[in-house]
């Protein structure tokens, strides 16, 4: 995994699953924060001031559905 040169600074309350959301727009990558932070995955919420090296994700230009491209049905 690849770590980006961005870090992120935690405030209270947060979670990985709110700073993936945040991030990169879906909490889905909340595991890919959680390994590129191991030291932090026990954390159900920060307390403010953690520190979580954010990786480097390649996103899907579109959803996708069991690896495939999902278009809403007014696109077909």
């Amino acid at each position: 995994m690849e770590i980006s040169d961005y870090v992120y600074k935690c405030s209270a309350g947060e979670t990985f699953d709110s700073v993936a959301k945040l991030l990169f727009k879906d909490e889905f990558y909340a595991s890919e924060l959680m390994t590129a932070n191991p030291e932090l995955c026990r954390k159900v919420r920060f307390t403010g001031g953690e520190r979580l090296y954010v990786p480097v994700i390649e996103m899907p230009e579109e959803p996708l559905e069991d690896g495939i491209p999902v278009s809403p049905p007014w696109k077909e």
